[in-house]
Order: C-alpha cells, then sequence, then structure tokens
C-alpha cells in the first residue's frame, strides 16, 4: 500500500541538503582548459580540493608547484597563498568546499 505524502513533505525532500546560505559551507565545481587557472590569492577560509579529473598544479605559499590528480583531496588552511593551474593536456575538473563559509570565518 503506499503512503500517500503531502505537497509540503515533496518540497521539503526536495530541498538541497547544503546550500550557499552563509551558515552552510561554500562550495563550488571548476572546469579548467590547458594554461587556465585562478589568480594568485590568499585562502579566505579552510579550502578542501578535491580532483575530480585531470592533474592539478598547485603551489602554496613560497613552496614548489605540486601536481595532485583524481581522487586527491587536499586541504588549505586559511590565508595561504594560492596559485591554482592546469599546465596539462587533458582537462582539469576540481570540486571546492570553503568552511566554514568566508561571510562566517573568524579570523
Amino acid at each position: 500500500m503506499r503512503k500517500n505524502i503531502s505537497k509540503d513533505k515533496k518540497k521539503e525532500a526536495r530541498r538541497p541538503l547544503f546550500s550557499n546560505h552563509k551558515s552552510f559551507p561554500c562550495k563550488s565545481f571548476v572546469r579548467f582548459n590547458k594554461g587556465d587557472g585562478l589568480p594568485e590569492h590568499f585562502s579566505n577560509s579552510n579550502v578542501y580540493m578535491m580532483v575530480i579529473r585531470g592533474i592539478l598544479s598547485l603551489q602554496l605559499n613560497e613552496q614548489d608547484v605540486h601536481q595532485y590528480v583524481k581522487g586527491d583531496i587536499l586541504n588549505i588552511p586559511y590565508n595561504t597563498k594560492m596559485n591554482v593551474r592546469n599546465n596539462h593536456e587533458d582537462i582539469l575538473e576540481i570540486f571546492v568546499v570553503k568552511a566554514p563559509n568566508p561571510k562566517n570565518y573568524v579570523k
């Protein structure tokens, strides 16, 4: 026997678990072609990067550039200088989570 679910319950079930609301982590999916990257910048929260596809070329602070491949997960602390690039032929896809959301980061 099927149970009838109210319209409100259906709407609630479709609501995403996370959103970019200021109390939730900030998340994004980023795709880079060869030679693309982000401008050098300092992290404004704790940053977690997951390599989904390709090879990530990443320089933190004054370190040498390191390469990260599909499946690698990185934890980058607050206020770390970052240089994120795709120096390879294949498309690079990464998933980025900033937690806490930069709007809520207590310095």
